[in-house]
């Protein structure tokens, strides 16, 4: 059974203290209130080393929201994947939108971050979407199976590792959001590209998330879709009071 996620990202958001003072007050607040879902907070690098050790893993996964394309070596700022992981973390979002456009992460950079991320037993939110302009153009299709290529590469057993996140760029921190319908509909597309590719029992185990202006007062119609498995979630995901209304939509 593929599981329900409500994963976080905190982008370049929260100091240290703040960082740890909202990851504390999500804990207690989800420790009191179970989730019925996994959830999973994205913080920025230098936060990993200090929120992984306050929450209980059991109700809170930790991740990165991004990882070097090497192992090692002389290349200043970067953050690899086992000092990512040396920090207790056990996701990391790779091939954000945001990392895309600002930072010209590239189909051959993706491939080599995804594969020390699963070396380094990290598992991969993998993101995929279309802007605007493509959406009008009718393309989002042919997008998203380009933007798979990047890890189509992968066995079936290594694949059965990654969760997909679907963001429609033109979603993101816009306040439009894709209706349900268009959201179950290119997830549905994504999940038969990965049948095509890996077989239906792999596509039926694969979580698709939705990152798009996820709110409290969308999240439940999103979610009660066949294909969609949950959020990566934004601005949200920096009030306890909202992120947890998202995963109370998993609540009856």
């Amino acid at each position: 059974m593929r599981k329900n996620i409500v994963a976080g990202n905190w982008k370049m958001n929260k100091t240290l203290q703040e960082g740890i003072a909202l990851a504390k007050e999500l804990n207690e607040a989800l420790v009191a209130d179970k989730p019925n879902c996994d959830v999973v907070i994205c913080t920025p690098f230098i936060h990993l080393a200090s929120v992984s050790p306050i929450v209980d893993a059991s109700v809170i996964g930790v991740g990165a929201e991004n990882c070097a394309d090497k192992a090692s070596g002389a290349y200043t700022g970067e953050v690899s994947a086992a000092m990512v992981a040396s920090t207790g973390a056990q996701y990391v979002i790779l091939g954000h939108s945001e990392r895309r456009e600002y930072y010209g992460e590239t189909v051959e950079t993706l491939k080599a971050k995804v594969e020390l991320a699963l070396e380094n037993k990290l598992l991969p939110i993998f993101c995929i979407g279309e802007v605007l302009a493509e959406r009008e153009a009718n393309k989002q299709n042919e997008v998203v199976a380009a933007q798979l290529a990047s890890v189509f590469d992968l066995s079936a057993e290594d694949f059965g590792k990654i969760v997909l996140a679907y963001e429609p760029v033109w979603a993101i921190g816009t306040g439009k959001t894709a209706t349900a319908e268009q959201a179950q509909e290119i997830h549905a597309y994504i999940r038969s590209l990965v049948a095509d590719k890996y077989g239906k029992e792999v596509a039926d185990n694969t979580s698709i998330l939705y990152g798009g202006s996820c709110k409290p007062s969308n999240a439940k119609e999103l979610f009660a879709n066949p294909d969609v498995d949950g959020g990566l979630i934004g601005g949200a995901a920096l009030s306890v009071a909202d992120f947890k209304g998202i995963i109370d939509a998993f609540k009856a």
